[in-house]
């Protein structure tokens, strides 16, 4: 089985070898054992805190380039009346640790119904939809991992086969 390790500049890539296409939740896991788009089994190995994201490049023990495509999966696209519903719907998003993909006017989240819930009571408009998910990395860690509560700063990812 090849073994994925390292992740590279996808400017540095020139052509690619393969294809890993995996959900938000597949893509935040560092160690994983999993498939190619072509069937071919692979470990991926990376270092604690790594979160892959669609358009990333990574180098296999073999040497070959696999591209990372952020897999299409159940999100909700919340859009409100103005700007100020808009913050206010990612303020209650945030307050719940809830990971947010901010766009253009929008607001994209994996898809709970309770949330679904609460959006929609905040006079939000929320579409189910089957899309990429790339939320923000967050505030404290550039790869996307931890934040701080209380001064302390921690992690929230942790390894799992």
């Amino acid at each position: 089985m090849v073994e994925l390790r390292e992740k590279i500049h996808s400017t540095a890539a020139t052509g690619f070898d393969g294809e890993l296409c995996l959900p938000f939740e597949m893509r935040q896991k560092t160690r994983l054992r999993t498939r190619l788009t072509s069937g071919e089994e692979v470990a991926l190995l990376l270092p604690r805190g790594t979160i892959l994201r669609g358009g990333d490049c990574l180098r296999a023990g073999d040497g070959r380039l696999i591209a990372v495509r952020a897999q299409d999966e159940s999100v909700l696209h919340v859009v409100c009346r103005d700007a100020t519903a808009l913050a206010r719907a990612a303020y209650h998003l945030g307050n719940r640790h809830v990971p947010v993909q901010v766009g253009d006017g929008f607001l994209r989240i994996a898809s709970d119904a309770v949330l679904h819930a609460m959006l929609a009571g905040l006079g939000a408009t929320v579409t189910p939809l089957q899309a990429s998910f790339e939320p923000e990395a967050g505030a404290y860690g550039g790869n996307g991992g931890s934040h701080g509560h209380g001064g302390r700063i921690h992690d929230h990812f942790e390894d799992r086969a």
